[in-house]
């Protein structure tokens, strides 16, 4: 069965937390009934061996497990951006844990205020027209010059969908039929968050947009993986791809690790791990 969940905190100052789970009774789930923060110098995840997704295939279903005691450490990459100046006043800022939270914050020393940092939302499509998809090849940085599904930061006062159709306009001056979500990518190391649209040309009309130097339809034989911006545009086509072979698109959520040191032109070197599919 499942004994604990720990993740633990880096030197950067992430507080983490001991997670302890009691035996469930028949046909229920897993209860907390503790956390409790811990401090330490290394990063981890302890998962059962059940629950980890395998890393030589990204496209295994993880499933819940309560027959497997053996565990596994997952090393975590995630970070803390310093910031220096509260955004209020602009009066120095200390960083330590706030009475009553659990993670180290940016404080302001002159008027007290805390600067929260949350992920960023990336929102896009998938464009499929004549069992080709729609990539356009980016004319800003970063990654300029390589190809790109159109995808891009979510508005205020716009909901996901909503924004996937308006970057699809802006980079690919394309109209476009929202079908259905296709991928939630999360990135920790960067703090965002891929939705990912499978979607309908209205029409067969597109150009490039200010921010593309081309558009084009791709066979799926013929997209340029040796040219993409992006890990989360390999993962996303990838898992379109293997889709596509066994008969249908599913949905897919999944956390893409950098690995450590990398660059993020790198962008193969990834695990995607938890992964799940429906």
């Amino acid at each position: 069965m499942l004994k604990a969940i720990q993740i633990v905190g880096s030197s950067s100052g992430f507080v983490s937390y001991r997670y302890r789970f009691r035996k469930p009774q028949p046909n229920s789930a897993f209860s907390l009934i503790s956390r409790k923060p811990i401090f330490t110098t290394s990063e981890t995840l302890l998962l059962p061996a059940s629950q980890l997704h395998c890393r030589n295939s990204c496209f295994r279903d993880i499933r819940m497990s309560s027959t497997h005691s053996s565990s596994v450490v997952i090393q975590s990459t995630g970070n803390i951006r310093k910031i220096n100046f509260c955004q209020f006043c602009g009066g120095p800022n200390k960083h330590e844990i706030p009475d009553g939270e659990e993670k180290v914050r940016a404080i302001c020393t002159r008027c007290g205020k805390i600067t929260y940092e949350n992920p960023k939302m990336v929102v896009g499509c998938l464009i499929e027209h004549d069992k080709k998809i729609l990539m356009c090849r980016r004319k800003i940085q970063p990654s300029s010059g390589l190809w790109t599904l159109p995808a891009g930061f979510m508005e205020i006062g716009e909901s996901a969908a909503e924004g996937a159709i308006r970057e699809t306009w802006e980079e690919a001056n394309a109209e476009v039929e929202v079908q259905s979500l296709f991928a939630q990518l999360d990135i920790p190391l960067i703090g965002q968050t891929y939705m990912i649209f499978l979607a309908k040309l209205k029409n067969p009309h597109f150009s490039p947009g200010p921010e593309s130097s081309e558009c084009q339809l791709f066979e799926l034989d013929d997209i340029p993986f040796d040219s993409l911006a992006f890990s989360s545009m390999l993962v996303t086509l990838n898992l379109y791809i293997e889709d596509i072979k066994v008969g249908r698109p599913k949905f897919h959520y999944g956390v893409i690790n950098k690995r450590p040191g990398t660059s993020p032109s790198e962008i193969r070197a990834y695990t995607l791990d938890f992964h799940k599919q429906s």
